[in-house]
C-alpha cells in the first residue's frame, strides 16, 4: 500500500474547488496517490512530509493539444516563416523520413519538456505514421516519463493526388484506419478514474481525411466511449478551403459530421464566427487554446474571452514543437493572457483565469473529472512553484506571478502522489542523454 504523503506549509495552496480558494500556508494530505484532506495544521501521524515553504501549490497543468512526433524538428531552417500550409507542405517531407524510434524520443523530449513546466497530463495527436510507427510507440515512451497521457489516434487520408495537402506517401487506407483505431482503443483506453493512459480518435483535419472519414471515426468513437479531436478553424486558409470544397463554414462542417459535444473538443479555433462559438457553448463542445502556435504561424488570436463568456469549455495546448518551438505550459498560460488582453483589452483575461483555464479547464476539455483541482476526492496531481527564486522576486501576489512573472520553476511535480520532478530536476529520464540522441536523430533525418 502506498504510504501517505503531506505537503506542508505552502505560501499559498490554489485549490480551484467551487469557490477557488487559496489557502495561506496550506496543507494537503495524500493517501495512495489521492487528496485526503486539504486545510491548514493538518496532522502528519504516518505520513512522509514535504516541506513546501517559499513554494504556491497548484493543481497540475493541463496540456490539451500536442503532436509530440514534432519535436525533432524543430526551428527547421525552411520553415520558420511561413504560414500553416507552406509550413505543414515543408516539414511533411521530413516527417515521412521518422520511424518507430523517432517517435519514442521526441514523444519522451516533449512529456520531459512538459513535466518541468508543471504539466501532470498531456494529449497527443499523432496522425502520421511512416516506416511502422504505431500510437503503440508514443504510449509507450509516455509511460517512462510517467505523467497522465490522452493518446489519440490520428489519421489523414486524403493525399495531394485527391486535393488534400499532405503527400500521398503519408496517407492511410480508411478502412485500415478504423481498423487500428479498434485496436487501439481495446488495447489501451482506461476510462477508469486514476487512469494513466486515455486514447481518443482524431483524423486530422477537414484538409487532410474525407468526409466519410470523419463520420464514421465520431460513430466508432461513441460505439467505444472514447473522445473526439481534430483541428478547426485555424486560420484564413482553412476557412477558404472549407467554404471551397464543403460550401460550410468550420463549425457547421463539424456539426454536420456529428463533431459536435461534450465528447468533442477542437484544437485552435481562431476563425470561429459568432455563430459557431453559440453553437460550442450550447453543445459543450471543447477548444484547445493554442496561442504560442497561433502567433508563430500568424494563425490569429482566438476569441477566447467570447468563448469563455459562452460557455465553451477551453483548455491550453502547447500543439506540436515545430509550430511552438517549446513545450512550456507556463508561458502559453502567460501567452493566453498577454493575447487576449491585446485582442479584447487590458481586463480580457486575468491571471487567475488563465491558471484556471491551464488547470481545471484543461481537465474537462480532456473529460478528466478526477483532475484539476486540489480537493478530497481528486488524484494527486499537483505542482510545487518556487516563488523564492529570482523570476519572482519583487511580487506581491504570488498566484497572479505564476503567470506574469512566468516562467518560475516547478520545484517539484506529482502525479497520483509520485514525484516526476523533483528539486527541480525529472525524475524519470536523463535529460543530457535525450539531448544526445535528439542530435543524432537530428543528423539522420537531415541526411
Amino acid at each position: 500500500m502506498r504510504s501517505r504523503l503531506l505537503i506542508r506549509g505552502a505560501e499559498v495552496v490554489v485549490t480551484m474547488d467551487g469557490a477557488r480558494r487559496e489557502i495561506a500556508g496550506g496543507d494537503i494530505l495524500i493517501d495512495g496517490g489521492v487528496i485526503s484532506a486539504v486545510g491548514t495544521g493538518l496532522s502528519a501521524e504516518g505520513a512522509e512530509v514535504v516541506e513546501a515553504r517559499g513554494c504556491v501549490v497548484t493543481p497540475g497543468f493541463v496540456n490539451t493539444h500536442h503532436h509530440l512526433f514534432q519535436t525533432l524538428t524543430r526551428a527547421v531552417p525552411a520553415a520558420q516563416d511561413a504560414a500553416l500550409f507552406g509550413w505543414l507542405r515543408t516539414l511533411y517531407p521530413i516527417w515521412g523520413r521518422m520511424g518507430p524510434q523517432d517517435i519514442r524520443l521526441s514523444t519522451r523530449i516533449g512529456l520531459a519538456e512538459l513535466a518541468l513546466s508543471g504539466c501532470t497530463c498531456s494529449s497527443d495527436h499523432l496522425y502520421l505514421f511512416p516506416n511502422g510507427a504505431r500510437l503503440d510507440d508514443s504510449i509507450e515512451a509516455a509511460s517512462e516519463i510517467g505523467i497522465r497521457f490522452t493518446a489519440t489516434r490520428g489519421a489523414m487520408s486524403i493525399g495531394e493526388s485527391k486535393g488534400g495537402l499532405p503527400p500521398d506517401a503519408l496517407v492511410e487506407d480508411e478502412a485500415a484506419i478504423l481498423k487500428d483505431s479498434e485496436r487501439v482503443v481495446a488495447a489501451f483506453h482506461d476510462p477508469n478514474p486514476g487512469a494513466m493512459v486515455q486514447v481518443g480518435l482524431a483524423p486530422c483535419s477537414p484538409f487532410s481525411v474525407s468526409r466519410e472519414l470523419m463520420r464514421d471515426a465520431a460513430i466508432l468513437a461513441r460505439e467505444k466511449g472514447v473522445r473526439l479531436h481534430t483541428h478547426l478553424a485555424e486560420n484564413d486558409e482553412d476557412i477558404a478551403y472549407s467554404l471551397e470544397n464543403f460550401g460550410m463554414l468550420p463549425g457547421d462542417y463539424a456539426v454536420s459530421l456529428g463533431w459536435t459535444g461534450e465528447d468533442v473538443w477542437h484544437a485552435h479555433c481562431v476563425k470561429l464566427s459568432e455563430g459557431e462559438i453559440d453553437l460550442f457553448g450550447r453543445t459543450g463542445t471543447g477548444v484547445a487554446h493554442c496561442p504560442c502556435s497561433n502567433a508563430r504561424l500568424a494563425s490569429g488570436i482566438a476569441p477566447v474571452r467570447r468563448m469563455r463568456d459562452a460557455g465553451v469549455p477551453v483548455g491550453l495546448g502547447v500543439d506540436g514543437s515545430a509550430s511552438n518551438d517549446c513545450s512550456h505550459l507556463g508561458l502559453e498560460a502567460r501567452q493566453a493572457m498577454l493575447v487576449a488582453r491585446l485582442k479584447d483589452g487590458p481586463a480580457a483575461l486575468g491571471a487567475r483565469e488563465a491558471l484556471e483555464i491551464a488547470t481545471l479547464g484543461g481537465a474537462r476539455v480532456l473529460g478528466r473529472s478526477d483532475i484539476g483541482a486540489l480537493i478530497p476526492g481528486k488524484r494527486a496531481d499537483l505542482v510545487l512553484w518556487d516563488v523564492s527564486e529570482l523570476p519572482a522576486a519583487g511580487q506581491w501576489d504570488p498566484v497572479a506571478a505564476l503567470i506574469f512573472c512566468a516562467p518560475i520553476r516547478p520545484r517539484a511535480v506529482y502525479v497520483e502522489g509520485r514525484a516526476v520532478v523533483q528539486d527541480h530536476h525529472l525524475l524519470t529520464a536523463d535529460t543530457n542523454r535525450l539531448n544526445e540522441q535528439a542530435r543524432a536523430a537530428i543528423a539522420r533525418l537531415a541526411d
